[in-house]
């Protein structure tokens, strides 16, 4: 069957509770809907630039919670943040791959998550308990420890989204390979997509959970009303100028330390720091440059995009339409689900809804 011109578009509720109305309610979801809990085993890559990524892997066979008789000495070292047990050793790559044609998903997480972020945490458990492998690479800082360098990690490094891919198929180079991001990952993983067309073949087939495709327009969506600056700005600000801050402190004169400290949007924060820091203009260049909606006529993997009319941090009038996108996308824009959570169920709610779906799409295109 020939692929068709344009993207496919799936309308079809995310059957949220009654009793969480709008998108604002249906994102802090997120802060007391439940879901099952997994652990993993880390293993550290050398970036070519001098600094390191963290990887954390589950999977059939590879046991992350040792007895103590039978952890060997410094496994546990380093590992007081994040949901990693332990540290990968080598018998564990054996436990992982010794069949070909595994199912495998890579993972990228969004801005300031991890491992431990609780949509990362119920779609690892729903794939790895349907015999997937599993992985989750940390952007850097983003691991619970600090990273060597300067710099940090942006919504468009197609070039990390390469060198983390590329580290999850040397490792196993067998398996079926699939891709998924979260929001900011989301929207990296398209871009490189996009970007890379044909040379991303490999993989199976990807899913972007409510990627904020539009830079632009989602930066201004949650830097101007009231309510979105101080929900949700605040608390990745929290933690962002503290790792800036304390990248300072080892690399002084190279961060404008007063713009950072007086950064009260993410707005602020990224002309002070990320756009300079990581090579662009100012804060516009960089939304300008590093969205995906430009480049997601150019995607050949089949690509889930889904995103909730009524996300927070994306207008729903900035959200792409079929005529934008090619063929190989499906995209899923249901009313409801606020941010990367799609609440389902009773009281308190769980997050089961957004794993399934992306299961139905990578085992039926679908």
């Amino acid at each position: 069957m020939p692929t068709p011109a344009v993207a496919r578009l799936d309308i079809a509720p995310c059957p949220v509770p009654r009793w969480l109305p709008g998108g604002h309610a249906q994102t802090l979801a997120t802060l007391f809907s439940s879901y099952h809990k997994i652990h993993f085993v880390r293993d550290r890559v050398e970036t070519p630039d001098g600094d390191f990524l963290d990887f954390d892997w589950s999977g059939p066979g590879l046991i992350a919670r040792r007895s103590l008789q039978d952890m060997q000495p410094g496994q546990s070292e380093g590992l007081q943040h994040g949901a990693a047990a332990r540290w990968m050793e080598i018998d564990d790559w054996t436990a992982l791959g010794t069949h070909s044609g595994i199912p495998a998903l890579i993972l990228f997480h969004g801005l300031e998550g991890s491992s431990a972020s609780p949509y990362a945490q119920s779609i690892a458990q729903y794939f790895r308990a349907r015999g997937w492998i599993v992985v989750i690479p940390h952007f850097r800082g983003c691991s619970g420890t600090p990273n060597r360098l300067a710099r940090a990690y942006h919504s468009g490094d197609s070039e990390e989204i390469d060198f983390m891919l590329a580290s999850v198929r040397t490792r196993l180079p067998q398996v079926m390979w699939h891709a998924a991001g979260v929001s900011l990952g989301g929207n990296a993983l398209l871009k490189y997509l996009g970007e890379q067309r044909q040379d991303a073949g490999w993989l199976t087939a990807c899913a972007a959970i409510s990627a904020p495709v539009d830079l632009v327009a989602s930066g201004r969506s949650l830097g101007r009303p009231l309510l979105p600056r101080h929900l949700y700005s605040r608390v990745f600000l929290k933690t962002m100028k503290a790792k800036v801050l304390e990248k300072a402190r080892r690399f002084p004169g190279v961060i404008d330390i007063l713009r950072l400290e007086h950064a009260h949007t993410l707005q602020e924060f990224d002309d002070a720091y990320t756009a300079p820091m990581h090579g662009f203009r100012d804060v516009l260049d960089y939304w300008t440059q590093c969205s995906a909606k430009p480049l997601l006529g150019q995607v050949t993997v089949p690509t889930l995009v889904i995103n909730a009319r009524n996300d927070p941090f994306l207008p729903a009038q900035a959200l792409p339409v079929a005529a934008e996108c090619a063929g190989s996308i499906l995209l899923h824009q249901p009313d409801d689900g606020g941010h990367a959570v799609f609440p389902t169920g009773n009281f308190p709610s769980h997050q089961g809804w957004l794993p399934q779906r992306l299961g139905t799409f990578f085992e039926t295109g679908l």
